[in-house]
């Protein structure tokens, strides 16, 4: 039996976050990383380092970032959550350069502003040692054991123990060797169930083998499981952070995590076997990916443009398409005419040239949100195919973690059925639900979310043993 005050499922971001600022306040601590790997991958591991609150400065004043998030989201987002990341994104990033976490300011883009150091955005494939993230990881790791904190590698966890409507610790497996968590706390963030066939089947595409794992293959859903199987109240799980890639990535790791194709997709069309539009593609990358994993078969979607916006976007934002994806193995296609593009595509000619003239009358026009589906005009701006030759590139939905998971507020606390406070359990980064997600894919910047809810996870339980020993 292992006896502390804090259990924390998941080594992450989230998860060390809400470990040492425990540990730094004088509770015992211990972090279960399911992987005995010293060098555990995550997705924090081999994250880009942006952080952000829906591609905008953390910085920004607070009710501004409360907006745009709700705006983001279409009001989705638990409203005292979305507060909580307007207000405490900057302060979480203070907090984690307290700990000897580096920034730097990754480019010129707002949001990235405050970038994990060494940066990791400028590369292709998924090589990590020594960038952002395991640096990140690495010093967290330090600073859990330098508090007293403990790390406890190769032990997973399976089971939530509850007494009396509360939760008071956890049972796992280390080795094939059972063991148990007797805790005051138990935290999860085991980063998502990306990586469940099942219940990515349920909640997001009808094919999860036909979808890239765009993350270290480790959110396998025991927290969502543990805590369903508990009586926790989950949030809304559909919906994933990802990005449209060239579907050579599906067997290629030189294409993953970048070049991706969202820069272009966002201006063009992208259209399924038949040749028709199936997305609006004005509502960014990640909406499309989501949209194209919901596919009958989401290894049949295409995206179709022209030179010119091949030569703009295409080239646009750090390590675009053109021409790193081709050099890197991914395939393209090209063709002097439309109906030619579609032979080699291996879609019906006429049916694509009738989707292309539609969409180039309503650029003409101005009627985009006319289209069937409706083409946002505002976020990004849609460009005619009307200059050879014409490219056809095969897309795969990338996805990088879920965004649905345990129902939690604004102090990280998870829900019962009855949507109160399921007492000494909470949820932090891709475990906990309620913020991005759900139909309309609001995406809001996963590692704000998981440096903020793992914060204020441990400062609330932190602040309720102080209010118990009063």
């Amino acid at each position: 039996m292992i006896e502390c005050d804090v259990c924390v499922v998941g080594a992450g971001l989230a998860g060390l976050t809400a470990g040492v600022r425990a540990a730094e306040s004088g509770l015992r601590v211990v972090v279960l990383e399911r992987s005995a790997d010293p060098e555990y991958l995550c997705n924090s591991r081999l994250t880009g380092g942006a952080f952000h609150v829906c591609l905008n400065d953390i910085q920004s004043n607070a009710d501004v970032l409360e907006q745009v998030i709700r705006t983001a989201t279409r009001g989705a987002a638990h409203a005292g959550l979305a507060r909580a990341i307007a207000e405490d994104a900057r302060r979480a990033v203070k907090w984690l350069q307290s700990q000897g976490i580096r920034f730097i300011k990754g480019g010129s883009e707002p949001h990235h502003n405050f970038v994990l150091s060494p940066p990791s955005l400028q590369r292709v494939g998924s090589d990590w040692r020594g960038r952002g993230g395991d640096v990140l990881l690495r010093t967290l790791g330090g600073a859990l054991a330098k508090h007293g904190g403990q790390l406890l590698r190769g032990h997973r966890a399976l089971e939530l123990d509850i007494a009396d409507g509360r939760c008071t610790g956890v049972k796992g497996n280390a080795d094939g060797v059972p063991f148990e968590v007797r805790a005051q706390a138990v935290v999860i963030a085991d980063g998502g169930f990306q990586c469940d066939a099942d219940l990515v089947r349920e909640n997001i595409s009808p094919a999860p083998d036909k979808v890239l794992q765009r993350n270290a293959r480790s959110g396998l859903g025991d927290g969502v499981r543990m805590a369903r199987a508990a009586g926790a109240r989950l949030s809304d799980l559909v919906g994933f952070y990802g990005h449209v890639m060239n579907r050579n990535a599906m067997t290629d790791d030189r294409l993953w995590p970048l070049p991706w194709m969202d820069n272009v997709a966002t201006s063009a069309i992208v259209v399924n076997a038949q040749g028709g539009r199936f997305v609006d593609e004005g509502r960014g990358g990640v909406y499309i990916a989501n949209r194209i994993a919901g596919l009958p078969d989401p290894l049949s979607a295409f995206v179709v443009f022209d030179q010119p916006l091949w030569e703009g976007p295409g080239t646009s934002r750090f390590l675009p398409p053109n021409p790193n994806m081709e050099k890197c193995g991914g395939a393209i296609f090209r063709a002097d005419s439309l109906e030619a593009l579609a032979g080699q595509l291996g879609i019906a000619s006429q049916a694509l040239a009738a989707t292309v003239a539609t969409y180039n009358e309503a650029i003409e026009r101005d009627t985009l949100e006319a289209l069937q589906p409706p083409r946002s005009p505002k976020a990004y701006r849609a460009m005619p195919i009307r200059t050879a030759p014409f490219y056809g590139v095969p897309v795969c939905a990338g996805m990088t973690y879920t965004m649905g998971g345990l129902a939690i507020d604004e102090w990280s606390r998870a829900m019962d059925a009855h949507g109160e406070p399921f007492l000494g359990l909470y949820a932090a980064g891709g475990s906990s639900g309620g913020l991005e997600g759900g139909e309309n894919i609001g995406y809001v910047g996963g590692l704000s979310k998981a440096a903020t809810t793992g914060l204020r996870a441990a400062e609330h339980i932190v602040k309720t043993r102080q209010a118990a020993h009063a």
